[in-house]
């Protein structure tokens, strides 16, 4: 049993350049002073197939926390409202009940 606490894990936003979502969820994360890796589908084909492979969808935003697929902006925020996201992104998910 380790409780030490973990590093939060890589959050990585899939966009394209003209995507007010996209924006939206880059300012909401930087308002929570996270950082997050970018990957313009828009500018690599193999990418944007990654994406759809992961999300099962061809939108963008797509907002991976570490191995979870939170979705889009709206997903994100409705996650947040439900207070599911911040305890994700500082890599508290539930890993099984405690």
């Amino acid at each position: 049993m380790n409780h030490h606490a973990s590093s939060p894990p890589p959050i990585v936003i899939y966009s394209t350049a003209i995507c007010p979502y996209c924006v939206a969820a880059k300012n909401f994360l930087k308002s929570q002073g996270r950082e997050w890796t970018e990957v313009r589908v828009d500018l690599d084909p193999a990418e944007r197939d990654k994406m759809v492979g992961l999300a099962r969808r061809t939108s963008v935003p797509q907002i991976f926390v570490g191995d979870v697929h939170v979705g889009g902006y709206d997903d994100m925020m409705a996650l947040h409202r439900a207070g599911a996201l911040l305890p994700l992104l500082d890599g508290q998910a539930a890993e099984g009940s405690a």
